[in-house]
This record gives C-alpha cells, sequence and structure tokens, in this order.
C-alpha cells in the first residue's frame, strides 16, 4: 500500500490565512492503525470515505471566515507533541464510507467490522469531563472536531474513534443522503429543543440546516410551518419541502434591527399573536431580532446561527416581560440525536428521506462533485450555487 494519499488541506506554510482562500488537493501521509506503535489505534477504525458533504463550516474555512484560531491552534499543538512541524489540516467531517481496518478494541466493545458502512459525530468527545459525565458530551470541554482540529475526511482514508462511529443501513438510506445524516442532526437537535406538536413554528433562514429544518419541523407534527428567506431559490426549496409559506425579510438599514413588516405579517398570519415557536438559522444581527419580534408572548426562540463577535439585541425588556425563552443549541446531543436522525430517515411515512434526496441534493445533478475532479476555481462556483455540495469517492 501506498505511504501517501490524496486528500483536501488547508496548509498554513503554502496558504497564510489573511491572503488566501481555498483549500489545497495535496499528498499526505497515508491514514493506517497501528497499535503496537500508538495504544489508541485498538479503539479506532480506519474508514474509507465513499461521499463526504461540504458545510457552512468548510466554506467558513474556504474562505477564511471562521475556525483559524481552532485550526492553527491544533496544528501547534500537534507540532508540539510529534517534535516537528504540522503544517496541513485535512479538512471535511460529514463523511459516508466503508471501515477498511478495525482496531482490537473497537471489534470487541463496539461490535465494529471490516465492511461495515458508517458515518460518524463529528465531536469526539473525551468521556470524562463533568460535561460528558452528565450526559452533555455534545459540549464536551475538551473536545476534537473533526477536520478543524482533527484530520478530517477530504482523504481516501480517515482515522477515527470507535465512539464516534454510526453504523448505516445502506439499503434504507441512499450513500448520498447518508453523507448528510451529521448537518441533518443539526437541525434535529434544533427542531427537538421543545416540542413542535401542534405549534405554529417559523424558521428564520433557510440556508441547508434552515431547509433540513422545515422538512423536520412538519413531521415532528408542527401545524403551521413560516419561512423566512431573502434568497428565491431556497424559497422555493423550502415551500417544496412542507413550508406553507415563504417571506422575504427587508434589509436592515444598521445591520441588527428587525424588519417591523416582517413581523406584522407573521402576526397577521398567526390571528395577530406570532409563532409558538423561531427557529433561527442563520446567525445575522437582524434575524435573531425578528425572530424575537415574531414570537409570541410566552414563546421559545431556538438560536442555532452563529457568527462571531458582538450582538445587539433591540428591546431586550420584551424578552423578560413577555416571557421568551431563549434556547441556544451547538452540534446534536449523543447519541440521542442520532437515533432520531435515523427514523427520520428511515421511514417513508412522511418521506423525508425523498425530499433530501430530490430537493436539496437535486438528485445528484450539480451538487455532487467527484474528487478526482477537483479544481479550486469550479468548486467555489459549485458551493456558491447549490446549499448542500458533495464530494463522491
Amino acid at each position: 500500500m501506498a505511504e501517501t494519499m490524496q486528500a483536501l488541506v488547508y496548509d498554513r506554510e503554502l496558504d497564510p490565512w489573511e491572503t488566501s482562500r481555498g483549500l489545497r488537493k495535496a499528498e499526505v501521509p497515508r491514514a493506517t492503525l497501528d497499535e503496537r506503535a500508538d495504544y489508541h489505534d485498538r479503539s479506532r477504525v480506519l474508514v474509507k470515505p465513499r461521499f463526504v458533504g461540504f458545510c457552512g463550516s468548510d466554506r467558513g474555512i474556504w474562505f477564511r471566515r471562521a475556525f483559524k484560531d481552532m485550526i492553527l491552534g491544533s496544528l501547534d499543538k500537534e507540532s508540539r507533541e510529534q517534535r516537528g512541524p504540522k503544517l496541513r489540516r485535512v479538512i471535511g467531517h460529514e463523511l459516508f464510507g466503508e471501515i477498511i481496518a478495525v482496531g482490537s478494541e473497537a471489534k470487541r466493545s463496539y461490535g465494529l467490522d471490516v465492511g461495515d458502512w458508517v458515518t460518524a459525530e463529528s465531536h469526539i468527545y473525551c468521556g470524562v469531563c463533568y460535561q460528558c459525565r452528565v450526559g452533555d458530551a455534545h459540549v464536551c470541554a475538551d473536545d476534537l472536531i473533526i477536520g478543524i482540529s482533527y484530520d478530517g475526511a477530504f482523504a481516501e482514508a480517515v482515522k477515527l474513534p470507535a465512539q464516534v462511529i454510526w453504523r448505516t443501513d445502506v439499503d434504507k438510506i441512499r450513500p448520498e443522503v447518508a453523507a448528510v445524516q451529521e448537518p441533518f442532526g443539526n437541525a434535529v437537535h434544533a427542531c427537538t429543543k421543545v416540542n413542535l406538536r401542534g405549534k405554529r413554528v417559523a424558521i428564520v433562514g433557510c440556508g441547508t440546516i434552515g431547509l433540513f429544518a422545515v422538512a423536520i419541523a412538519r413531521a415532528l407534527g408542527a401545524t403551521q410551518v413560516i419561512g423566512v428567506e431573502p434568497v428565491a431559490s431556497h424559497a422555493e426549496m423550502a415551500r417544496r419541502l412542507g413550508a406553507d409559506v415563504v417571506l422575504s425579510p427587508g434589509d436592515s438599514p444598521d445591520g441588527y434591527s428587525h424588519d417591523p413588516d416582517l413581523a406584522a405579517r407573521i402576526r397577521q398570519l398567526t390571528d395577530g399573536v406570532g409563532v409558538d415557536v423561531v427557529l433561527e438559522m442563520s446567525g445575522l444581527n437582524s434575524s435573531v431580532n425578528n425572530a424575537i419580534h415574531c414570537v409570541r408572548r410566552g414563546g421559545d426562540v431556538i438560536l442555532f446561527g452563529l457568527k462571531s463577535g458582538d450582538a445587539i439585541i433591540e428591546s431586550f425588556d420584551r424578552v423578560i416581560v413577555d416571557g421568551i425563552a431563549m434556547h441556544s443549541v451547538i452540534g446534536r446531543r449523543i447519541p440521542e440525536t442520532w437515533h432520531i436522525t435515523r427514523h427520520l430517515l428511515e421511514s417513508r411515512e412522511p418521506n423525508i428521506h425523498d425530499l433530501v434526496w430530490e430537493v436539496i441534493l437535486a438528485r445528484g445533478e450539480g451538487p455532487i462533485v467527484d474528487f478526482g475532479d477537483f479544481e479550486p476555481g469550479s468548486f467555489e462556483t459549485t458551493i456558491q450555487t447549490y446549499p448542500k455540495v458533495i464530494l463522491r469517492f
């Protein structure tokens, strides 16, 4: 077997963060299992990716808008540990692939074996911190994130701890859809933060996760789903996925204030009350304020969208006086969210699986790119055209 493999990497030496963009296809040391050299490999598996999703986090890395400190800090740490420079981070975490090697403990304790089709939780949790021990492993105090602080899946092989591996039944979930279980799980976590059954729900921001949330909210029993999305193509996808109506927000003149017309329109659609639950999926400051002003007294605002830096909350007193509950959501609850994700995708009543394939993935016509054909210029055009792009190996 060759000692190297091809991968898409961020290279800190060749691509300084402040003056570059994109990812570089490069030859890197091949991922291998060697229990004699590293006892941790007993509890690891080697996966050959078949499909790997390109997500919003990867876009943040591509355009150098996010994860600089995590990537560079983790490379510094690995350089100290191996007493030599670690210059490249293999990106990618939304994987679906086949186990090609399995450590002895991974086989004995987790029942994993060569030939299993799997995906993976992207947060490698420590299992011993306070959060992990009380059931909150998704906010582990010492976690690593695949493709950001740990070498990822845009490669011909990836080595992962058995604890994050999740088997997938390819007779029930097609491989391309299996590759997006991790981001789909983000939307599942957001939609299960509060009970949506019988509720009127607004989803502010219908990017990839917001689009997933439209279909999930409907499947979980929401009686009315209102999308808020300025991009016409995404708005049409939201309608196809189950939104009753999709509204376009007005521009915020100062970048943070809400749109009074949007709030009035949503109240008009909800008997003058406002929606019971708002899922804020974009992270824009103005969208957060839109969410607060569109929810009813005593309602819930789920905050999933993420932007760094400070934010201004308009009429903060209203959050308290009107009894509005605000909940932040990150990642997936492990393993609870994964079980719900599996059931939602394997079920054909309602058929979210086929909606994801037909609407978000466009039946593979455009958003699926062969790894061998990767070229930075055309790939950048693709990720700016489709809400979800998948690399095929």
